[in-house]
């Protein structure tokens, strides 16, 4: 019997990482599931010897396979790797990596793709200790698809559902850096200054954090597909708490905010792959800020919003000239980003 909610096919909107994506694994994927998948966070918390084992999973296509900043290799060591952190698991166990390649490819490029993975792990300090290779044939695949899944160990889970009234938002960095890098580099856009992606493991960093000011840190989420705009939603809605962004802070390089503005794109709806949401308590605001900004991937890390107890499960940007609803994105800025 088909799910009432949901469209007949599956559409590019459905990958997209808001709303419609949340709702397709909602009414599909998660029927039947237990109360450990239904918790739809980064990754799956079980209860193991007095701690927490930390599992996670995602695959990765992105076109180019090669872009300012990274490939796919570092992005997808990276967007594992951030997924354990984000729960608290900041020092990986081990990865895995399941590889499908089309005929054709070239062994070079996927040497080289293979190295940037090695070099992520080594920055992450963990190793891929498991993998799969399938070769199909031409025009079955696009190229490359990888996946990567994760374990790691926490004494303490941290669920992006976590956010109480009072606590203060902290973005890690410049928003909208890798969407608009591959945007770029896609179709061939020039821009004055270069645009990079900002695909990093950020594990060593969010440890500092955690090391600086643990228990006040309530929630963390990497915002990754639908950017800012669609990771700020899904923990307001998550937590039932509503959250005030303060848009002037939000961190924005120039050369991004100009190339949005040039494309019509809200940066708040940008993809990034190297940066964190943490909602932490006024008191440990300062601890986590020092934390961030004495690591090389922090240095840009700044308040940018505060959750409230009215208007649970909403989104609210003060603009420096008023205050506007931010909507949840529902639909894809840019197919294939991570």
């Amino acid at each position: 019997m088909p799910v009432a909610s949901l469209t007949r096919t599956v559409a590019l909107k459905h990958g997209a990482g808001g709303r419609s994506m949340r709702r397709l694994i909602a009414d599909v994927f998660l029927r039947g599931a237990g109360a450990t998948a239904a918790a739809m966070d980064d990754g799956a918390a079980i209860p193991f010897r007095g701690g927490w084992l930390i599992m996670t999973t995602d695959s990765h296509v992105i076109h180019p396979l090669v872009f300012p900043g990274g490939d796919i290799g570092r992005l997808a060591v990276a967007g594992t790797v951030n997924d354990l952190a984000m729960m608290g698991a900041t020092e990986p166990i081990g990865l895995t990596s399941g590889v499908i390649l089309e005929e054709g490819f070239p062994i070079d490029e996927l040497i080289r793709i293979q190295a940037s993975m090695r070099a992520a792990c080594d920055e992450a300090e963990t190793s891929i200790v498991a993998g799969d290779t399938k070769v199909m044939r031409r025009g079955e695949v696009d190229r490359l698809v990888i996946n990567t899944s994760g374990v790691g160990m926490t004494h303490r889970v941290i669920r992006d559902s976590g956010l109480v009234a009072g606590d203060i938002l902290i973005v890690t960095g410049t928003i909208g850096d890798h969407g608009m890098a591959v945007m770029a580099a896609r179709h061939q856009f020039e821009f004055r200054d270069a645009l990079l992606s900002d695909v990093a493991p950020l594990n060593g960093m969010i440890r500092d954090a955690l090391a600086a000011a643990g228990p006040w840190i309530h929630a963390m989420k990497d915002p990754t597909r639908g950017g800012l705009a669609s990771a700020v939603h899904e923990m307001a809605d998550k937590s039932r708490v509503g959250i005030v962004l303060d848009e002037p802070a939000v961190p924005v390089r120039d050369t991004v905010r100009a190339a949005a503005e040039l494309l019509g794109i809200d940066p708040l709806f940008i993809a990034n792959e190297g940066k964190a949401i943490i909602g932490v308590h006024p008191l440990g605001v300062d601890g986590v800020l020092a934390a961030l900004r004495a690591h090389p991937y922090g240095r840009d890390a700044a308040v940018v919003g505060r959750c409230v107890d009215d208007t649970p499960g909403s989104v609210t940007v003060e603009t420096g000239f008023g205050r506007r609803f931010l909507s949840e994105p529902d639909g894809e800025l840019l197919p294939r980003i991570c």
